[in-house]
């Protein structure tokens, strides 16, 4: 009985994956279903467009028999790449600010929070190799400033949840109370209220702000959506400014609430661990039950030699 139990017990255990590769496993499934779902819905309104571009091509082309289709090209390919760097035709000028001041320290704040919209970026090589050691010296300060920051917000929750607890007199309860408020609060400041602030200035609708938010301060940074960018708008002062001190508190924010996250799967990882070891001291067991169990050649010799000796014998 122990013996079939441990050969049992040691099936199973030749089947059982390693934790890395299961976990490796699982992100490679997650970023096949992550690549079907964006396939099957970018896929058409991709096609969509394309098949726009080319019928306002051959409709103008038609309507202007002028025009010759390199050259018409060509204009194309420079008005995309000007507009890369921040050009904009209106009328017979063109639009600047991207690379003012405020343009400059708003590009900086990109760089080195990683962010990386990637809607403007040098082209002089002086200023590349300048962006080189800017961020080689600058990522590595940001962090700091991020950890300092997040340190200070939690240091905050928790005096505050140790102070109501004193008022409670319940700490524990203080505790979730408090973390509950500060994630509220975060939640509002920095992913909730800012939508309408993108609303009012940029124009866009409160899901296209609540999207351009969360990828900012996750510093994805598509590009697709970008603050000051529009050349028919006139943007206040302060506005970037303003954009850069949210992003360096919420980047802090959104940090301690990844690490919340990290913290739960940790602690969800130790408690397989633990389910692990319980099921290795089962095993254990049964593999000590079953070394007892099974005769020992002592004990086969003696058996043999008491069944050898007459009936009679004392």
């Amino acid at each position: 009985m122990c013996r079939a139990q441990g050969d049992a017990v040691a099936g199973r255990r030749g089947w059982r994956l390693p934790g890395t590769l299961l976990l490796l496993l699982a992100y490679v499934g997650y970023l096949l279903l992550g690549s079907t779902a964006f396939w099957a819905l970018e896929g058409p309104a991709e096609r969509h467009s394309a098949q726009q571009l080319l019928q306002g091509k051959w409709e103008l082309l038609g309507n202007y028999t002028c025009l010759k289709g390199p050259a018409l090209e060509r204009l194309i390919q420079d008005i995309i790449k000007a507009y890369k760097s921040g050009l904009t035709l209106q009328g017979n000028s063109t639009s600047l600010g991207r690379w003012d001041f405020d343009g400059s320290f708003f590009f900086s704040i990109s760089a080195i929070t990683t962010i990386g919209y990637g809607n403007l970026s040098p082209s002089t090589v002086s200023a590349q190799i300048f962006c080189i050691f800017f961020a080689l010296f600058g990522i590595p300060l940001n962090l700091i400033l991020l950890n300092r920051i997040g340190q200070l917000m939690l240091s905050g929750v928790q005096r505050c949840a140790k102070r109501l607890g004193e008022k409670l007199r319940w700490q524990e309860a203080a505790a979730i109370l408090t973390r509950t408020c500060a994630l509220v609060t975060g939640l509002l400041l920095f992913l909730l209220l800012p939508p309408f602030l993108f609303s009012v200035i940029e124009g866009w609708t409160y899901a296209e702000g609540f999207y351009y938010s969360f990828v900012t301060l996750s510093t994805i940074g598509f590009g697709d959506y970008v603050i000051g960018m529009n050349p028919d708008l006139t943007y206040p002062s302060w506005y970037k400014n303003l954009v850069s001190v949210w992003i360096l508190f919420g980047m802090a924010w959104l940090a301690l609430v990844i690490n919340l996250c990290i913290t739960l799967l940790e602690n969800s990882s130790d408690l397989c661990q633990c389910g692990k070891k319980t099921s290795k001291g089962l095993e254990q067991e049964l593999m000590d039950c079953n070394k007892n169990c099974s005769p020992r050649p002592d004990d086969v010799e003696n058996g043999s030699s008491k069944d050898t000796k007459p009936e009679g014998a004392n």
